[in-house]
C-alpha cells in the first residue's frame, strides 16, 4: 500500500512538471516598441475642461502564453518626457508642484494577471507606482491583436487600454483645493515584438 501510494505520488508529480514545463515553453516574450508605444492622459481643468498630454519615452516587456491565457508585463516611463504640447505646462508639470522628476524620474506599471474572456484579452490586473507610492490598477483591453509583420517579418502584438485612476492616491494632488478633480482617465496604446 505504501509502494503504490509513493509511486501515485511520483505520477502526480511528473505530470505536474511536464505540465508546468510545457506551459512555460508557450509563453513567449515581447519587447515594447517605444516608437509605438505612448501612454496618455487627460485631467480635470477646474471643471470646464480636460488638459491632455502624454509621456514620450516608454520601454518593457510583455510575457504572454495565449495558450494558458496567462501573462505578465513589466512597463516604465521617463516622466521627464511629459508633454502637454506647451512647454511652460510641460516644465511646471516636472516640477515639485505635480510629477517631480528631480525626484521620481520614473513611473512604473507590473502587470501580475491577465483576464481573457475566450481567446480575448479583456484586462490587465497590477500595480502602478507613481511619485514613489504604488497601488493595485486595472487596465480595461479595448484592443488587442497580434500579427506577423510583413516589414519587420516578426511577430508583433498591439493593444489599446485604458483606466481610471485618482491622481491623490499616489499624492499628487495639485490644485485639488481649488476644485480641480483628482480623477485621470489614462490611455495606453503600446506595441510590442517577439523577442527571438
Amino acid at each position: 500500500m505504501k509502494l503504490k501510494s509513493t509511486l501515485s505520488c511520483a505520477m502526480v508529480a511528473s505530470v505536474a512538471s511536464i505540465t508546468f514545463m510545457s506551459g512555460a515553453a508557450n509563453a513567449q516574450t515581447y519587447k515594447i516598441d517605444p516608437n509605438h508605444t505612448y501612454p496618455s492622459f487627460a485631467a480635470d481643468h477646474k471643471g470646464l475642461s480636460f488638459w491632455r498630454g502624454k509621456f514620450n519615452k516608454t520601454s518593457g516587456s510583455i510575457t504572454l502564453d495565449r495558450a494558458a491565457k496567462t501573462g505578465t508585463m513589466q512597463v516604465t516611463i521617463d516622466a521627464n518626457t511629459i508633454d502637454f504640447g506647451m512647454e511652460k505646462m510641460n516644465a511646471h508639470a516636472k516640477s515639485k508642484d505635480m510629477f517631480d522628476v528631480a525626484q521620481f524620474p520614473s513611473i512604473s506599471y507590473k502587470g501580475t494577471s491577465m483576464q481573457f474572456e475566450g481567446d480575448k484579452l479583456v484586462a490587465v490586473d497590477g500595480e502602478l507606482t507613481l511619485l514613489g507610492v504604488t497601488k493595485p490598477v486595472r487596465l480595461v483591453v479595448n484592443q488587442f491583436k497580434c500579427i506577423q509583420d510583413a516589414m519587420s517579418k516578426r511577430e508583433i502584438c498591439g493593444a489599446d487600454a485604458s483606466a481610471e485612476i485618482k491622481r491623490t492616491d499616489f499624492g499628487l494632488d495639485y490644485a485639488v483645493q481649488y476644485g480641480f478633480a483628482p480623477e485621470v482617465r489614462l490611455s495606453i496604446q503600446v506595441e510590442a515584438a517577439k523577442v527571438e
